[in-house]
């Protein structure tokens, strides 16, 4: 009775503007999954919006379970925690063990069935790791020896999900570092060297893209050379693709035009739900529309005013993780509020910049709306941590 008791206290102290806005983007994603697949199902006969409602519901008991969860016990398991997601990470590269689809090992599989994808628990491992390392009670953050322990610990991970490929998911974990460093207080000079030195390896790694070319090279030269700087042909394909907006329109550059036109479409008040021509035509590939494209879809049938109420219910989200953080109890609890919120929001700000072209195509979901099992149950999982520390944060003295 005590311990019901108590946890009934606990879901009192809940960070309620989380809570809403979790619920409202899950009801938007299972409205627009439902008309971008309105006229498919699987093989089994059920509708990806059906699916979406399992996966939410999944999501939903981890979500409470993590809530009601002291995060330090996560943070006390961090290594261990970050050990597990590594092991996981690599056993998608053993055979029967990891699944190869489109020509990407990102999944893990029993019997031939997909399992989850090991990445998207990665990020919240190094999430609770870079808490720990930073977070800890009398830890001298400044020296660098930390920042480049923290650098360590993330690109380990990230050259293994490069390697699957999926350099999208890699680039997550940078803004979760970075966030985590400023929160923490690392020294200005630490985190502007990390983001020149980031910027220097994006520039060569376009020279590696566009160079060659140019000077001459051979295609066949030219393609070992992108292979050993870790560039696939179908990655520098879409990096082609958005800085000439007209290459290859019917090819690798249609699911950037036709999201374009479907965002462009939509005006002010949209084309109304199931009505928006590049969805329901097909304009829109079937394979992307629930997934990463179902922003294009908001647009279209929803309009800038669709657009702005969901942005407007993400940006509740982030601050009511800001908040979380603010009223931390301690150090680790506001870098693991941070780092969580870090990787939220860059989701949501890669997504929607690709969907309207301005960023490169990298098949980053959006958080809570994109179909998606492993990232629906890995979102909500974050935002229960996030939760727990809320619960017991200062603000209840």
């Amino acid at each position: 009775m005590s311990s019901m008791r108590n946890i009934i206290q606990q879901l009192r102290r809940l960070n309620f503007p989380i809570l809403a806005a979790m619920f409202v983007l899950l009801g938007l994603g299972i409205v627009f999954i439902y008309s971008a697949t309105a006229n498919m199902a699987d093989r089994e006969g059920i509708r990806l919006y059906e699916k979406q409602i399992g996966w939410a519901a999944l999501g939903f008991a981890c979500f409470l379970g993590f809530a009601l969860t002291d995060y330090h016990y996560l943070t006390r398991l961090a290594w261990w925690i970050y050990a597990a997601g590594l092991i996981l990470l690599a056993l998608v590269f053993v055979p029967h063990i990891g699944l190869e689809m489109y020509g990407a090992k990102r999944w893990l599989q029993v019997g031939g069935a997909r399992l989850f994808q090991p990445a998207e628990f990665m990020k919240i491992a190094l999430a609770i790791v870079l808490a720990r390392l930073f977070g800890w009670p009398g830890r001298p953050v400044r020296r660098l020896r930390y920042a480049v322990i923290g650098v360590l610990v993330t690109l380990l991970p990230a050259a293994l999900i490069i390697k699957q490929p999926d350099l999208g998911t890699a680039i997550v974990f940078f803004p979760v570092l970075l966030g985590v460093m400023f929160a923490a207080g690392a020294p200005g000079k630490t985190i502007f060297f990390f983001l020149a030195t980031a910027g220097l390896i994006v520039l060569l790694a376009l020279s590696v893209v566009f160079l060659p070319a140019r000077f001459g090279l051979p295609e066949q030269e030219h393609k070992e050379l992108l292979m050993r700087a870790g560039i696939t042909p179908y990655q520098r394909e879409r990096i082609l693709v958005f800085f000439d907006s007209g290459r290859d329109p019917l090819g690798s550059g249609w699911n950037k035009a036709q999201s374009r036109i479907a965002v462009g479409s939509g005006g002010l008040f949209g084309k109304g739900f199931l009505r928006g021509t590049q969805n329901i035509l097909g304009f829109l590939p079937r394979t992307v529309k629930p997934t990463d494209f179902v922003f294009a879809v908001i647009a279209e049938e929803k309009g800038f005013a669709g657009v702005l109420f969901t942005l407007t219910v993400f940006a509740v989200l982030i601050y009511g993780a800001l908040r979380s953080a603010a009223v931390a109890r301690d150090k680790m609890g506001r870098l693991l509020c941070v780092g969580l919120a870090a990787m939220i929001f860059c989701h949501i700000f890669i997504n929607i910049a690709m969907t309207v072209g301005l960023a490169p195509i990298t098949g980053i979901p959006l958080p809570l709306i994109s179909y998606g099992g492993t990232f629906i149950v890995s979102t909500m999982s974050a935002l229960g941590i996030v939760q727990s520390v809320h619960i017991r944060g200062d603000w209840q003295s």
